[in-house]
């Protein structure tokens, strides 16, 4: 593609300004515009002189000479400058059909799932760093060295990309993994999310089945085995290739063979004991998922292994935030029922013998769904203490019906869960914790209502 004039329509999204710095850095004239910019996006759009001069949207700015728009997810179908666009013919991509168009001579490698893609993606960047390997991604979060989470170059191979299931702009109303039409694709596993758009299961799972029918012909499925839902697509999958007489090969993974030694996990592997910075199964599944996909790359196990040595986690994930002998405080990116049980399943496993404190915020439109709420139940069992706050303000931005702590309450299936609704006694009942050994685990996709999480962390662990 020789587009070298770009403008964002709602520039201020995660992966839309980091894809725009991306092309920035690349030479490209890039503008852009929204109508609310939050941090970290503003500040690093300003520092490049990316930041609009004022916020809203400016038909006048859609002129001829540009060579793509590309349209974030947050701007609607009626917006102006889009619009605007369209009658004078520019071309108007989603993010990740400009990034495919990027790409397409590449190996694209998609990781997909509904809990796990950041880190194995994140994992496999890490990896390929670590060797020296030239490639191109895109992650949706932050990770240690990487001041830009995406890459497009004319020079690398390889593309590796986080394929979200959401949807990928208002043109383009299907989920963006469609269309990355991988070489190679990973499944970690499915559990139902994004209600809004996906209203029943079925069609939530129907979505993976049409991820698979596009991988590139000769291309690799690489799958968690231990989720029931995907194993039962790939074999579904390989029944309809044996019928067609088709050629892509599938490789199922699983947790590895390990041990904790005195709170740290160690891989029992061919090549030695490989301790960890990451813990628990679903990291495990996660480490090996990526290890398939890092040896169809040309990366043997003794290099993917003294890498994994080093990796520490995607910003989010089970990321400690304070620490003394005794007393840890993690915070992790964790809010559908799958997700929740899991992290807590790890920490539990990891520090047995300590008290486990879990506090999640309801923030996500499912989350806060009357009709998605009772998924949640057993969820927060494996906690001793557990801890549920949603912010009242944000039920109704989403339009959605008050829920009294109650229904939460009833939902989780715990009558001793403490539902709060006010950040300040968040801080509180978490300072309750009580002394002695103890963990915190902060969980959440949104920021518990503009709470403090260090001087929180600080708090428990003093």
């Amino acid at each position: 593609m020789s587009s070298k004039r770009v403008h964002f329509i709602a520039i201020g999204g995660s992966a839309m300004h980091n894809l725009a710095i991306a092309l920035h850095r690349q030479g490209f004239d890039v503008s852009g515009s929204d109508d609310e910019i939050f941090e970290p996006s503003r500040s690093r759009l300003d520092r490049l002189g990316l930041l609009p001069d004022k916020l809203g949207w400016r038909p006048e700015d859609i002129t001829k000479d540009l060579d793509a728009v590309i349209l974030g997810m947050h701007a609607r179908i009626d917006n102006p400058e889009l619009k605007c666009a369209q009658e004078l013919g520019i071309p108007v991509y989603s993010y990740p059909s400009y990034f495919y168009e990027r790409t397409r001579t590449k190996t694209r490698v998609v990781i997909g799932g509904s809990h796990g893609k950041t880190t194995i993606t994140s994992m496999i960047v890490h990896v390929l760093r670590h060797a020296g390997v030239e490639f191109d991604y895109l992650v949706g979060a932050q990770l240690d060295g990487f001041d830009c989470m995406v890459k497009v170059s004319d020079t690398s191979k390889v593309a590796i990309i986080e394929g979200d299931e959401y949807l990928a702009s208002a043109l383009q109303p299907i989920p963006k993994f469609h269309l990355y039409k991988p070489d190679i694709a990973l499944i970690s596993g499915i559990a139902w999310d994004h209600i809004n758009v996906f209203k029943t299961f079925e069609s939530y799972v129907d979505q993976f089945r049409k991820f698979i029918a596009l991988i590139e012909p000769g291309g690799k499925l690489v799958f968690c085995g231990e989720d029931q839902e995907v194993k039962k697509l790939a074999e579904e999958r390989a029944v309809t290739l044996r019928q067609a007489q088709g050629d892509i090969a599938r490789l199922e993974y699983g947790v590895p063979k390990h041990r904790i030694d005195d709170g740290t996990t160690v891989l029992e592997t061919g090549h030695g004991d490989v301790p960890l910075r990451v813990f628990g199964r679903h990291n495990l599944q996660n480490m090996e998922g990526a290890r398939h996909v890092c040896h169809l790359l040309g990366i043997g196990d003794k290099e993917f292994y003294a890498a994994m040595r080093t990796f520490h986690g995607a910003a989010r994930r089970l990321e400690k935030l304070a620490e003394v002998p005794g007393r840890s405080v993690f915070k992790d990116f964790a809010h559908s029922p799958s997700k929740l049980k899991a992290t807590l399943q790890a920490v539990r496993e990891q520090f047995p013998a300590r008290r486990l404190i879990a506090c999640m915020e309801l923030h996500t439109y499912s989350s806060l769904s009357e009709g998605f709420l009772d998924q949640y139940a057993g969820c927060m069992d494996d906690a001793d203490r557990a801890i549920v706050f949603y912010d009242p303000h944000a039920v109704q931005l989403k339009r959605l019906p008050a829920i009294p702590p109650e229904r939460v309450k009833a939902a989780f299936g715990r009558e001793d869960l403490l539902v709060l609704t006010d950040p300040i006694a968040v801080m509180g009942a978490v300072r309750e914790g009580g002394s002695g050994d103890g963990v915190l685990l902060m969980m959440s996709s949104g920021n518990f209502g503009g709470l403090d999480l260090q001087a929180l962390s600080e708090a428990f662990i003093a």
